[in-house]
């Protein structure tokens, strides 16, 4: 152990969350700190008893007070640490990614790979960073250049690094927003952000500078390979379409036509040119509206709906518990209208991407929304996040992403 570190002791309820396999310590549960300690470092946890429970990053601006980094007193978190744990995630990646996946992947996943708050996006030739948890930004200038590092000395081609800290939650952990190219990694022919993937067999256009999130969704990977079999012959609507990613997917796949839909002009225009740049523009159109109204339009026959096959990927309807009540309304509303339009023997594909819309709520909500529209359903295959994205069993928080397809019957 290393004597400079402070100690912290918590109450029984942190410690049976951290024993259980948690690694977050609420500022409710800490009961004593031994010494001054500044926000950022690393402490050490002890249970009331003196009994060791691990360390990591301490803020008391956060209400998560300690996120565990390890629970081997013997780490000494130099150089050599995070190296060996920035090998550790890469490899993984390059064991779960298929072939040319590992080129357009997550490759931090925050607390699932033990760097608590950090994500990491690779988008080929470039990596998004955002950096939400203190101690994590206190130290990224030593993590991305060793994790830059570690790509280039496996032969891949890293121009630049780019940080999307534009993010509230890191207001909540004393930071400022921002976004930028990361100091020494801009790139020196091309800082506009603009990078292309191939995924699934289609190429995207990746902004991320502008984009969502990091530039572009990458949990969804292989659930929207999975559509391809149902997709064929089908005439499709995606709903909540963002850039096209499902509606490009089901196209490629040999669907008859295919309706994007989403409420941003910008995304529409987005997926628009993802269908022309692939060869794919004439069997797609795309409606910039309102994907409740549309629905809702449609089951009041106000617009014809010939749709044999339905796409639904809402963003998240609730970021906290508070709000649940009100999400799972919304998901009701926009499944069991979609379960309504199509006709027996028609296919859903539904999803969820909020860890507190857990399965159970979300299979529930399924279960009414069937009840609520008069048919039953067939489930054809139950998926979660791709596994660039790990989830950690008992961080719950790591377990966010529900796909269903199902047939109506």
């Amino acid at each position: 152990m290393l004597s400079h570190l402070s100690k912290i002791t918590i109450t029984e309820k942190g410690e049976k969350m951290l024993r259980g396999g948690h690694v977050w310590v609420f500022a409710d549960e800490v009961t004593h700190i031994d010494k001054p300690t500044e926000d950022g470092d690393i402490v050490y946890v002890y249970s009331a008893k003196g009994r060791y429970l691990g360390a990591g990053f301490y803020n008391s601006a956060s209400k998560i007070r300690v996120r565990i980094l390890s629970r081997n007193a013997n780490d000494t978190f130099d150089q050599k640490f995070w190296q060996r744990r920035l090998e550790y995630a890469v490899s993984y990646r390059r064991s779960v990614m298929k072939g040319d996946d590992f080129k357009c992947c997550r490759l931090i996943f925050g607390e699932a790979d033990s760097f608590p708050g950090l994500t990491v996006d690779r988008f080929d030739n470039l990596l998004v960073v955002q950096a939400l948890s203190l101690g994590i930004d206190r130290i990224k200038h030593v993590l991305i250049p060793a994790l830059v590092d570690i790509l280039r000395g496996m032969g891949e081609q890293i121009d630049g690094v780019y940080e999307r800290n534009d993010v509230a939650i890191r207001q909540k952990e004393g930071l400022e927003e921002y976004t930028g190219w990361f100091e020494g990694f801009c790139p020196e022919n091309n800082a506009s952000g603009l990078t292309k993937i191939v995924e699934n067999g289609i190429v995207y256009d990746v902004d991320v500078i502008n984009g969502q999130k990091t530039g572009f969704f990458l949990d969804q990977k292989y659930n929207r390979a999975s559509i391809h079999a149902v997709a064929k012959g089908k005439k499709v609507l995606d709903c909540f379409t963002h850039t096209g990613s499902f509606a490009l997917n089901a196209a490629i796949a040999g669907a008859a036509h295919v309706t994007a839909v989403d409420i941003s002009e910008e995304a529409i225009n987005m997926a628009r040119k993802n269908a022309q740049n692939n060869g794919l523009a004439d069997r797609m159109d795309f409606v910039c509206t309102d994907v409740f109204d549309l629905l809702t339009a449609m089951a009041d026959k106000k617009i014809p709906c010939d749709y044999d096959f339905i796409i639904l990927d809402p963003p998240a309807f609730t970021k906290s518990r508070d709000t649940l009540k009100n999400a799972i309304r919304g998901y009701r509303e926009i499944n069991s209208k979609a379960m309504k339009l199509l006709p027996r023997g028609g296919y859903l594909a539904t999803c969820s991407c909020s860890h507190f819309m857990t399965d159970t709520y979300f299979k529930q909500m399924l279960h009414n929304a069937a009840e609520d529209a008069g048919v039953s359903l067939r489930q054809i295959e139950a998926r979660q996040q791709s596994p660039d994205h790990p989830i950690l069993w008992n961080v719950p928080e790591t377990d966010y992403l529900k796909f269903y397809i199902f047939q109506i019957v």
